[in-house]
């Protein structure tokens, strides 16, 4: 769940001060309460700024949530226990071993399950008042305005870039609001973005950084706490939304550095500059990540996994020999690794350190995780002058999807 980069350090000194009045509550009340729900809701209930009415606004809500993942997990039990009468879900993924170190909605028996299955059963075991919307698609441009336009909020947990965008547009030519938070290693952000009161998405990050400039959680890792920090307060700002309660984030970004245990907040405004969103577009086009990208079509420069095994084959009987480099991180190598294959991390490569570690003229087959890393470093030893070098389509993952396509290779 890549943030953006750093850049965003110097908003606070190129974005205006602002100040976005209290909104007016976004969800009308729904019928009274009944005895169950005035004994589970009573701690809201008591508070005046929620109260009776607060909590029917919730009970009449319905809040989408993208992804059962990182953010979604926490956001979506807090949701559920908040009251919120409908709950949308959006993910087409199933649940790993690795996901539970973060994503606390799923447990050891879900493991092969779809997240939407596991995230249903567990709101229903939390909150069975609540009414769950399964949407096992993966969001494309095709298929979001419709989705959005049956729900008053979105919560946007989405891991990458195109996603983002994607939903800011879809919301701001819906005119809903959405909450968006994201996270990577120890850092994490939230804010809200609603086009006809205040700034979205593109006013704070107008473009998208470069493709594989910004490493993926799965890349760079993420501190599983830092999750519930994020998705509590992504919560806290829909519940303000729905029931028109305090300030809201919108015009505001919180920035939350986990290791210092410090938040900071910067201001954001519209771009009166800014062109106007009229249609969705192809966001993985917009995001470098289209059919001629590293993540996409082949090209002279890659090779995929049925090339490499032919490849691996031939070097075991002497016909020609080569030099697989993985270019990921030590601990990536130690949890999966291509049989035959050299860790050279890919920093070493992009600085020099490490070329000493890889022959000249040898031909080379570099693999990552996705393509995005090995494609960094090939160019990088294209620029040092080596030549005869390619990676792996779709990095270590496209190999693993095959099986075990390295079975005898060794």
């Amino acid at each position: 769940m890549p943030t953006h980069p750093e850049k965003k350090v110097d908003l606070s000194q190129t974005l205006a001060e602002n100040s976005i009045a209290s909104l007016p509550p976004l969800v009308e009340p729904g019928p009274a309460l009944d005895a169950g729900e005035l004994e589970r809701y009573s701690r809201h209930a008591l508070m005046p700024e929620i109260g009776l009415e607060g909590q029917r606004r919730l009970r009449n809500a319905k809040v989408l949530v993208i992804g059962a993942g990182g953010l979604g997990s926490p956001a979506l039990l807090y949701l559920a226990a908040a009251g919120v009468g409908t709950l949308g879900i959006i993910d087409d993924d199933s649940v790993e071993l690795s996901n539970l170190q973060r994503q606390v909605i799923h447990g050891v028996g879900d493991i092969g399950r779809t997240k939407l299955e596991s995230a249903r059963d567990s709101i229903a075991e939390l909150n069975p008042g609540v009414g769950i919307v399964l949407h096992p698609v993966r969001l494309d441009s095709t298929n979001a305005l419709e989705i959005f336009a049956g729900y008053d909020v979105i919560l946007d947990g989405a891991d990458n870039f195109a996603t983002r965008y994607l939903v800011n547009d879809a919301a701001t030519l819906l005119g809903k609001p959405y909450v968006w938070g994201s996270i990577l290693r120890f850092d994490g952000q939230v804010s809200v973005f609603w086009d006809k009161h205040g700034p979205n998405y593109r006013d704070l990050y107008p473009e998208p950084p470069a493709a594989g400039t910004v490493p993926s959680c799965a890349e760079g890792g993420v501190f599983g706490m830092l999750c519930a920090s994020i998705g509590a307060m992504m919560v806290t700002e829909a519940v303000k939304l729905i029931t028109g309660v305090g300030e809201t984030l919108l015009g505001r970004l919180l920035v939350f550095d986990a290791l210092a245990s410090r938040w900071r907040e910067l201001r954001i405004t519209k771009d009166p500059e800014a062109p106007a969103i009229t249609e969705l577009v192809d966001y993985e086009v917009l995001c470098g990540l289209g059919a001629e990208s590293d993540q996409g079509g082949r090209d002279e420069s890659s090779v995929s996994v049925e090339d490499l095994q032919a490849r691996l084959r031939g070097r075991n009987t002497g016909e020609r020999d080569f030099m697989l480099v993985d270019v990921r991180e030590p601990v990536e190598f130690e949890i999966a690794r291509i049989p035959g294959s050299v860790l050279v991390p890919l920093a070493g490569i992009k600085d020099s350190t490490a070329l000493g570690k890889i022959p000249r003229g040898t031909p080379l087959v570099l693999h990552c995780k996705s393509g995005v890393r090995s494609a960094q470093a090939l160019e990088a030893l294209a620029a040092a002058g080596y030549d005869d070098v390619v990676h792996l389509e779709g990095g270590i993952d496209a190999w693993l999807e095959m099986g075990d396509p390295g079975a005898g290779l060794e």
